[in-house]
Parts: C-alpha cells; structure tokens; sequence
C-alpha cells in the first residue's frame, strides 16, 4: 500500500477533487433488448439482469447475442463505458454495475444505462461498489415490489476523481484481491462438487441393507400450528421458539426469527418437540427441504416433526439422507409449489444400516458439510474474511481527502 501513498503525495498532495458524475461524463439509457432477442451467435448484448447474475466488476465477452440488424437500431455502449443496472427486485443490487471492456459495441438492454466518461473503467466500477456510492444510493431508490434509481439521479452521484496514475494504481491492487477471491471460489466450488460425489457414495446402500420408512424409525410424528395472529397474548414477550418453514434451509436451529408464549402452546396446537428431531416442510417454497433442532421448540403447521428411535437410528444420519433425496422427495409432492403432507414424509423410504454404520457416515458428513458450508470455519470461513479485507481496503483506497476549491 506504500506505492499508492507515494502516488497521493506526488500527484495530488492537497486532496482530490470530487466531482458529480455528469461533470466526468455522460449516462444514455438503454433501449427495447428483451430476452427472447437472444441469438447463439452475432452481436454482443448485455441485458439489465445479466449485470447482477453474471457479470463482475468487468467483462470482455459478453453472455448474450442478438441479430445485428436489431444491434443497429438499438443504443451501444463503447469499450471503456461502464453499464449500469437501474432496476431490481432489491436494494443491493439496483445500481450494480460492470465495465465493458471488449474489443467492440456492445447493446444494452433497458432498465439498464451506459456511462460514458473520461476515468478509468474498472476505477469507477470498483467505486460504484463502495460504501461511499452505496449511501448516496439508497437515498435515490424508489418503487417498492421493483425498485429503481433513475439516471438523472445517477448524475449527481459524487466520486472522487484523483489523478489518472492514483486511479490505475487503485485498480491494480483491487484487481489483486478480486484475483485471490475468484481463486478461492473456484476452489470452493470444486470441494462442493467433491462432497456431492462424496455424500452420494457414503449414502448409496450396499444390498443387504435393511430398508425402513422415516415413519417407523420415528417415536412420534407430528405437525405444529399458528397461534393466532389476532390473539397478542400469545405472542408478546414471548420466549418459546416458534419455527417457520422458511427458516427449513438444510441447516441446524438454534434459534428462530419468532417466539411464542407459555399460553399459546396451552391453547393452539403448537407443542414443544424435543431437540435432535429432523424437521421436513412440507408446504411452500421450502417443500422437501429439511433441518434439525438443536434446541426444543415449537413449529407451525407446514413443518413435519420426526422423533426419531436412537435406538434404531441416528438423527444426522436420517438428516442427511433426506438432504440428499431433496429432489426425490419433493418430486412427491402436489400443485405448484410440490406440496406434501405427513404422510407422504412418514412413507418415505430409507436405509436403515447398523448404528455404528450410521454414526460413521454422519460423522463423515458433517465434518466435509463444515468443510465446504460452514462460515465459521474451513474455506467458507477464509472466503468470508477475504471478502470483508477487500471491502475494508477497497473503501479506504477509495476515500480521499478533498480538494478545498
């Protein structure tokens, strides 16, 4: 960081000024690219929602083509512009941008705009990533289901605009972190696919094995309930656990979002179940998926509570059988959203091999599922911190002292 410093104090040792970003440049709103435009081949095209899904901080290729006789009539941004998404379905990624570097012309879709100005690109894609752009922002974003910042907006955004050299420099040492970060992600991304392979022979039966149904290793199966809402007295100050199915994420609960009273569990449905039940939604979004409870609690009705029989079978075994057979038991499932019920989960079937078996491949399980899932440790845990130390750097590379006019 020591040459970025010589650089401010050789180019620019009174600050930096900061300018609006009409001052520096020019935005133009894209024109009508529709997704059924796509071709396989002919003239590059970005579309506003490839910006947030598929693009980084720069792109040389693009995803998408159109036919060139529909390029013509539409708005092209030049190699340098940088193009920005003006419409999302949340905050984050509304404004999100990517410098187009490519050889050529590229299309661009509407609800999208291209910036054209005289900085360096990846300079100002790196910046519109900054806390500093973020607050000015949030601020500017309307709508509520889509939300939006309109251009004229995007124009008074104020950037700093240091000197060309103290801009590459920047560029350089966040294109360092990028570099390391994609480098962790790939790797990341290879041990999951790892694991996958992994788990699908740890859990494939050999022939002799017993087969059974999660509803006759299970003690007791049950559902819960909503209290209702109309009643406060079941829900103020409450301090029992009350689990939703979209808090059903093939995860461990330790908590929940909502408690409820002493009160409700006397008066609704919504009992306690103990700890170490595996937990499968049945209904909504969430169908299929399953999680275990590391402490009691209550759940609503769309949740099927498996009890299970330890001394039939271990609990993270069964948790992970039925996370691997996600796409089998939800295929089970009716209506748009593959709902279930209880006694399609209490039907389904499972291997049932010793315990001793059982415990081992849990074991070997979970200690790979931390490997490649958990935050708080293996690859996860340093991509998280190699993320928060490029956030940290890039805003303070990017934060400069202002030029008083």
């Amino acid at each position: 960081m020591s040459h970025i410093g010589d650089l401010i104090r050789q180019h620019c040792p009174d600050g930096v000024p900061y300018k609006t970003l009409d001052e520096v440049g020019s935005f133009t709103r894209g024109s009508g690219l529709q997704k059924k435009d796509f071709t396989e081949t002919g003239f590059p095209c970005i579309h506003y929602g490839q910006i947030y899904t598929h693009y980084g901080i720069s792109a040389t290729q693009t995803k998408s083509f159109i036919d060139p006789a529909q390029a013509a009539r539409l708005h092209r941004a030049q190699p340098g512009d940088l193009i920005i998404a003006t419409t999302s379905e949340n905050d984050e990624d509304v404004c999100k941008a990517v410098a187009w570097l490519g050889d050529g012309e590229v299309a661009v879709s509407n609800d999208a705009c291209f910036y054209h100005h005289e900085l360096d690109a990846k300079y100002v894609s790196y910046w519109i990533q900054s806390t500093d752009f973020q607050r000015q922002k949030d601020q500017w974003i309307t709508g509520t289901k889509v939300r939006r910042v309109s251009v004229r907006n995007l124009e008074r955004a104020l950037i700093p605009v240091p000197p060309l050299p103290v801009q590459e420099e920047i560029v350089k040492i966040l294109d360092t972190f990028t570099d390391l970060e994609s480098e962790l992600e790939s790797e990341l991304e290879s041990r999951r696919l790892q694991y996958k392979l992994y788990q699908e022979k740890l859990l494939t039966p050999s022939s002799d094995t017993h087969w059974s149904t999660l509803g006759e290793i299970s003690t007791r199966v049950s559902s819960g309930a909503t209290p209702l809402r109309s009643r406060p007295d079941y829900y103020e100050d409450g301090t029992i656990p009350w689990l939703r199915t979209q808090e059903v994420d093939f995860n461990e609960i330790t908590d929940t979002a909502i408690k409820i009273t002493p009160r409700a569990t006397r008066e609704s449905s919504a009992k306690l179940i103990p700890e170490h039940c595996v937990i499968v939604a049945m209904y909504g979004a969430t169908a299929a998926k399953v999680a275990t409870n590391l402490i009691p609690l209550t759940t609503n009705q769309a949740c099927c509570n498996l009890q299970i029989d330890p001394s039939v079978a271990s609990y993270r075994y069964v948790f992970h059988w039925v996370k691997n057979q996600y796409q089998r038991l939800r295929g089970l499932g009716e209506g748009s959203q593959s709902n279930l019920n209880a006694k399609k989960v209490k039907s389904f079937p499972i291997p049932v091999p010793s315990l001793r078996e059982q415990e081992r491949i849990a074991a070997d399980l979970d200690t790979f599922d931390a490997l490649v899932n958990d935050l708080s440790s293996g690859l996860p845990a340093e991509l998280n911190a190699r993320r928060q130390q490029y956030e940290y750097y890039r805003d303070k590379l990017l934060t400069f002292k202002e030029l008083k006019s």
